[in-house]
């Protein structure tokens, strides 16, 4: 298997609900497992975008939403053992039992520090025993564990690489350049790729979910403008149906998943849906293996944005990385050349960049729609060979640089707007 595929494959996973919620479940239910008896206390200290992206957030199974009930729902119910989908078995008995523990202040959840990378440290008190789980990197990624003070797990160090002087890591995907990409996308045999189609179908049937739910009301909007049909012929208003139907679905809590790429379910959805509408509506010109290596260079490129801005920051990942992805795979489907591709990015680049995050929460789906409408038309200027200049803004001399000048965009230089966010927030 390609080394590209395997950073596809091992980048895929199922997310119930908004991730950061979930994550935050998952750690408490872990911590949970090695404590006996009653719970007594949880306290959870939350990096910056763990704290924003959680702040507001419909919960899966859930009537309440935020930091504090996903804490006490991993405490009263969450199942360590799903991961990212902790909370898919939670009944309503279990979300009173967790409302309870906030009203009785069991559950402590505080902002730690301002900054991108993910960071959970959470702990359990209990009638005999206490247990903290420490999480870094990755939503998932536990890499200790304590019990009543001692250490009873500690991960490897993990790395991916080291730069020419060897100082420090680099990302897997950034060892490759875009011609790269291109050059693993024309090639790849489709069999290799053809999981990503599960990502199609799980965030369709989140769109369905949102759908019938009488709960989302941008889907319902968006399902009116484009005919009352799912599949229409016009491949935008379908794009823009797809894609935001299942954001909106997912930030509202709804107990479906969504297939996540660099810890997102927003993300993932992005970067695929309005590829299968594109799909849908011109079935007769683009085929199923077109579809699927446009997949892939969308995961990629958004991959290689997200690398640098961090996995949670102050810019929105999921309009600005995912959705360059996503137009960059949607130039792919209409034929676009290398350079065109580098048009698209720069024209995203130019058009984007500086969106804010202000968490996972309702406002996603408006971005995902200016994202999905900046990728479409970003795409048919590039085809006319039409595009922002690599000498004006941040666009770069190559591909590569105008990726990473997106990425420091979010991270250093967002990072005083990170705070104010919080600021903005908590003032509510």
């Amino acid at each position: 298997m390609n080394a590209l595929t395997k950073l596809i494959a091992g980048d895929m996973k199922p997310a119930l609900g908004v991730t950061e919620p979930g994550a935050i479940a998952y750690a408490v239910a872990e911590a949970r497992r090695h404590v006996a008896g009653e719970v007594k206390k949880v306290v959870v200290s939350l990096n910056s975008g763990m704290y924003k992206n959680a702040f507001t957030c419909g919960i899966p199974n859930s009537e309440r939403y935020g930091n504090l009930y996903a804490a006490a729902l991993g405490a009263a119910a969450a199942k360590a053992e799903l991961g990212l989908e902790s909370l898919r078995e939670i009944t309503k008995e279990d979300d009173e039992r967790a409302a309870r523990m906030v009203a009785d202040g069991k559950v402590e959840v505080k902002l730690d520090h301002i900054g991108s990378e993910i960071a959970i440290d959470a702990e359990v008190e209990g009638e005999e025993d206490s247990c903290a789980v420490h999480i870094r990197g990755g939503h998932t990624h536990i890499v200790s564990i304590e019990k009543n003070g001692a250490c009873i797990y500690q991960a490897e160090e993990r790395g991916e690489g080291r730069d020419e002087e060897g100082e420090k890591d680099v990302p897997g995907i950034h060892a490759y350049t875009l011609h790269d990409i291109l050059e693993y996308v024309n090639t790849v045999p489709v069999e290799e790729i053809s999981f990503i189609r599960e990502a199609f179908s799980m965030n369709m049937d989140l769109l369905e979910e949102g759908i019938h739910s009488g709960r989302a009301v941008i889907a319902m909007q968006l399902l009116k403008e484009n005919g009352g049909q799912i599949i229409s012929e016009d491949a935008r208003k379908t794009a823009q149906l797809l894609c935001n139907g299942a954001i909106e679905a997912r930030v509202l809590g709804l107990s479906r998943p969504a297939m996540s790429i660099t810890g997102s379910g927003a993300h993932g959805i992005i970067a695929t849906m309005p590829l299968f509408a594109y799909y849908q509506v011109n079935y007769e010109v683009v085929d199923d293996d077109i579809l699927l290596r446009a997949a892939a260079l969308s995961h990629l490129i958004t991959m290689y944005i997200k690398e640098y801005s961090g996995k949670l920051s102050a810019f929105c990942g999921c309009g600005i990385a995912a959705g360059t992805g996503m137009a960059c795979a949607l130039a792919y489907m209409r034929g676009a050349n290398e350079e065109q591709i580098d048009m698209v990015l720069c024209n995203m680049a130019s058009g984007l960049t500086g969106m804010i995050c202000d968490g996972g929460n309702h406002g996603c789906a408006m971005k995902g729609i200016i994202a999905v409408d900046a990728a479409f038309r970003s795409v048919d200027l590039a085809m006319t060979d039409v595009c922002i200049e690599s000498i004006h803004g941040i666009n770069g001399k190559t591909p590569e640089d105008t990726m990473r000048n997106m990425g420091r965009i979010a991270s250093p230089g967002m990072v005083e707007t990170e705070k104010t966010i919080v600021e903005i927030m908590e003032e509510k």
